[in-house]
């Protein structure tokens, strides 16, 4: 498959490195604003054609995928321009703004019958591919408990009033959609839908610069803290009757767990094989390609859509 690229932020290297590893995926075309950023990218990862122009990219008929991480807000519109002009589409998290965003982006797909997939890293991560196989032992579980808190290089910025996009509020930045996001991922990927969601947000110049999401499930709660504002030790911790895994990597990327029983060792996991942080998600986009494996596809695309319906629950909380 040949891909184009939309843009030049920070994941978009992280993708690039990724690419080099999964011989399906070629990267055949670039689009970003700025000419120098094009061309630097495309001299280093050998790029051969850049566009200034997002039209011009659309139109180019060589490529079959377009791989958009963009500022949050842009999400549905890069989208549906893609889905449009007839393109597959992988689309950075968080999937959109609204969960009825989301819904109607998901719905061209399928009238068109073309691919609408989510860069989002845990989902297919083996070491939480394992947590699931593990998850059973621990019993009927009691507390889930996540904090994925990072001080922002952006925020000191922020506190004198320079504000970047993912502390901007009308641009859908903030702690909830950049980083509590994979924490809801990580859970729901797990336990499926909650019965509600309640956000308890620290806002600043409008925008929730850290917060806590609680989310209900018929026999226990889970607490989800995630903060651009302050640190904290990263943790992962999902307690049962019988057992349970703890971790101190954070949602996203979660390198390494522990598993232990009640009154037994614990047993280390750290099951991640490949370096480049998007290497699983792309493999196993390309694997479902390779294989025309729609209902995975659509699997995939259901998580996606559970996930923008807790985040609406849980803005709606506020």
């Amino acid at each position: 498959m040949r891909v184009g690229i939309v843009g030049a932020g920070m994941t978009v290297p992280w993708f690039l490195e990724a690419v080099k590893l999964i011989p399906e995926m070629e990267v055949g075309a670039l689009f970003a604003r700025k000419a120098e950023k094009r061309r630097e990218l495309c001299e280093k990862y050998e790029i051969p054609v850049s566009y200034d122009s997002y039209e011009k990219l659309l139109e180019d008929k060589s490529v079959d995928v377009l791989y958009l991480p963009l500022p949050n807000h842009l999400h549905y519109s890069f989208a549906k321009q893609a889905l449009e002009a007839g393109k597959h589409v992988i689309l950075e998290k968080p999937f959109t703004v609204t969960y009825r965003e989301a819904k109607e982006i998901a719905e061209l797909a399928e009238q068109k019958g073309l691919i609408l997939f989510e860069a989002i890293t845990n989902q297919y991560n083996p070491n939480y591919e394992k947590v699931r196989e593990l998850l059973p032992g621990l019993g009927d579980i009691k507390i889930v408990q996540m904090n994925y808190s990072q001080y922002s290089s952006r925020y000191d910025a922020f506190k004198q009033g320079s504000i970047a996009p993912v502390f901007d509020a009308d641009k859908a930045g903030g702690a909830l959609f950049d980083l509590n996001v994979y924490c809801i991922h990580f859970v729901t990927g797990l336990f499926g839908e909650p019965t509600d969601a309640h956000y308890y947000p620290n806002i600043e110049r409008g925008v929730d610069t850290s917060g806590i999401l609680i989310l209900e499930y018929p026999s226990f709660k889970c607490v989800c803290v995630a903060a651009k504002d302050c640190g904290a030790p990263l943790s992962i911790n999902i307690q049962g009757d019988r057992g349970c895994i703890f971790s101190h990597s954070n949602a996203g990327r979660f390198e390494e767990f522990s598993y232990q029983e009640n009154k037994k060792d614990s047993v280390p996991y750290a099951l991640i094989e490949k370096e480049p942080i998007f290497y699983d998600e792309l493999r196993a986009f390309a694997d479902y390609w390779e294989t025309n494996n729609r209902e995975e596809f659509r699997k995939r695309l259901e998580q996606t859509l559970l996930v923008m319906k807790v985040l609406d629950m849980a803005r709606k909380s506020e």
